[in-house]
């Protein structure tokens, strides 16, 4: 399926997140899956979106009929929730909002320290949390960003016009119907899925108690089991993505999911092994 990591710099970025565990490497893998498919998926489901790379590039090179991201997390849903599917005037307040901030440190702790009182205020914290805490690490607690990229500091990813581009991208996307959004669990999300629906499942990596994981997002805690149990009888199209470990392989293995070894490089450029658990795909 994946035959040599990617690089990512020459992937079309679209989404307005960077994530440690964002699969912006595994875009052009799965694109060509969904291209060598005799029919068009009518459902293409996220259910865990994160930063979504994979189902924005769906959308935009319209490989679906409908791709829909659902996101549990209340932070991450306010950035998707107003960038699809809000009215219009909350995208324009966010998109104002991102374009007059004066990125000084300071400005970045008191914005960070709010309480928002809207959805625009959450959209607006969690993407400016994203671009200048370290790593683009979600949970509470990561630290400011001291260096950054070339010494630039907090600004090494704070791009005003470029994030105001991707989110008028992805709005443009959902007016076209291609793109849908819903506030939900993932796990429930999977279970009311049509059952030809492709669906693409990538879970904070905490099996096995993986401590990365735990670190990285609000919302780590998620019953695996369960989680395979519903892959294992969809019956339409399925690629989840997890951390190579035994506890993940021993569980594929008993629910007989393929697993396919991906090679891939991490934000240090250094390349390891992650697991693409498979069903009903010739892959």
């Amino acid at each position: 399926m994946i035959q040599a990591p990617v690089n990512v710099s020459q992937v079309k970025q679209i989404s307005p997140f960077r994530y440690p565990g964002g699969k912006t490497w595994l875009v052009p893998g799965m694109t060509a899956i969904l291209r060598s498919l005799p029919v068009r998926p009518s459902l293409f489901l996220e259910p865990f979106a994160g930063g979504a790379s994979v189902s924005l590039a769906v959308a935009d090179q319209d490989l679906a009929v409908r791709t829909h991201l659902v996101e549990k997390d209340p932070s991450i849903s306010a950035v998707w929730n107003i960038a699809i599917a809000a009215p219009r005037s909350d995208l324009n307040a966010l998109t104002k909002r991102i374009l007059s901030f004066r990125l000084e440190r300071q400005n970045v702790i008191d914005a960070l320290a709010l309480q928002p009182l809207n959805l625009v205020e959450r959209a607006f914290q969690t993407i400016l949390r994203n671009r200048v805490q370290r790593g683009g690490i979600m949970a509470p607690g990561a630290g400011l960003l001291k260096e950054g990229e070339k010494g630039k500091g907090l600004a090494s990813r704070w791009y005003p016009e470029t994030l105001v581009k991707r989110l008028l991208h992805i709005r443009a996307l959902a007016d076209l119907g291609r793109l849908t959004f819903t506030e939900g669990d993932a796990l429930q999300a999977i279970a009311a899925a049509p059952q030809d629906a492709f669906l693409f499942v990538d879970p904070p990596y905490t099996a096995g108690g993986k401590a990365a994981g735990q670190r990285l997002y609000a919302l780590p805690a998620i019953d695996h089991a369960r989680l395979l149990d519903l892959l294992a009888v969809h019956q339409g199209p399925v690629v989840a993505t997890y951390d190579d470990n035994p506890e993940i392989r021993q569980m594929a293995a008993e629910r007989d999911i393929a697993i396919r070894p991906a090679r891939m490089k991490n934000t240090h450029h250094a390349e390891m092994t992650e697991l693409l658990l498979v069903r009903n795909l010739p892959v």
